[in-house]
C-alpha cells in the first residue's frame, strides 16, 4: 500500500515538474512519501 502511495506520488512529482502543476505542495508530498518508504524498509527489516 505505501509503495503504491509512493508510486503515485512520484507520477505526480514528475507532472509537477514537466506542467508546473502544484508548485511545492507535490515536492513536499514526495519527500514525505520517501521518508516513509524508507522507515517501512527499516522498520520491516528489523522484525524479520
Amino acid at each position: 500500500m505505501l509503495l503504491t502511495i509512493a508510486a503515485v506520488l512520484f507520477i505526480l512529482w514528475l507532472l509537477g515538474f514537466s506542467l508546473q502543476l502544484g508548485g511545492g505542495l507535490i515536492h513536499i508530498l514526495i519527500v514525505i512519501a520517501l521518508i516513509l518508504f524508507i522507515y517501512n524498509l527499516i522498520v520491516s527489516r528489523r522484525s524479520a
